[in-house]
């Protein structure tokens, strides 16, 4: 199979069991029906990969196999066993630095914003990225790759396990206390993340990691748990609240439109 095959397949099988995995045990109840949330966000995911295919001809996997023919980038004369988990956690870096950069640069938020709009979170917010974003993003992951040299093998890893943890982390779903304390050591959890979800926006401003939790622990951006019940603690933003907002034309409009 090829890398897309790889990955697509990867996403859909995860989506499919978290999916599950909620309805048969939902952490916390939906304020906006699921069919309505679903739908819209799945609709922005079909977007985001079809702007992305039209508008940027090189992706990610393609930059690291021509900067590996070419022997571009600074791991390019590394071996493979040192180079590729060296690139992994460098794009992981990257991704968590871009992600801080989101929240404290106004212009940048204004388009992550969308995201955590978001009133209530399950694995379909983990696809609601506003197209802007998403191609902002690409562009950079494209620039790092060439820059570092990464090996293709260790960018359809990267891209795997991004799209794996961005829907797991967002899952309404519940792990027991000691599961989830382990899983922290080294993953984002969806506990965890939630925080980062809270209406609070110094809590907001946290626990910014996608796949691994070492960064916000790092670099001083880690939070425990939130000062609200968990289970009852109020998610999103201060506008953008309606269920009305949680339809595509909304979504894709909210960038522009004041708070």
């Amino acid at each position: 199979m090829d890398a897309d095959t790889i990955r697509l397949t990867a996403f859909l099988v995860i989506l499919g069991a978290l999916a599950l995995w909620e309805s048969a045990a939902p952490d916390r109840r939906a304020e906006i029906p699921r069919l309505i949330r679903w739908t819209n966000n799945i609709a922005i995911l079909a977007l985001d990969t079809v702007l992305v295919r039209l508008l940027v001809p090189l992706l990610p996997v393609a930059a690291a196999e021509l900067a590996t023919a070419r022997g571009w980038g600074l791991l390019s004369a590394l071996p493979l066993w040192i180079s590729a988990p060296l690139a992994f956690l460098l794009l992981d870096l990257l991704i968590w630095g871009q992600h801080v950069l989101m929240h404290r640069i106004p212009l940048l938020w204004r388009l992550h914003r969308m995201h955590h709009s978001d009133t209530h979170l399950d694995a379909s917010t983990g696809l609601r990225f506003h197209p802007l974003e998403i191609l902002l993003s690409t562009l950079i992951k494209i620039a790092a790759v060439l820059a570092l040299g990464a090996p293709a093998l260790a960018v359809i890893a990267f891209e795997i396990a991004l799209n794996a943890t961005s829907l797991f982390t967002h899952a309404n779903i519940r792990l027991t206390g000691r599961t989830d304390t382990l899983l922290r050591r080294l993953i984002v959890t969806p506990a965890m993340h939630r925080i980062h979800h809270s209406l609070r926006r110094d809590e907001t401003d946290s626990n910014y990691g996608f796949t691994l939790s070492l960064w916000d622990r790092a670099f001083g951006t880690y939070r425990a748990a939130p000062q609200d019940d968990p289970q009852t603690m109020p998610l999103g933003i201060g506008t953008f609240r309606t269920r009305r907002e949680a339809w595509l034309d909304r979504l894709l409009t909210q960038p522009f439109r004041d708070r």
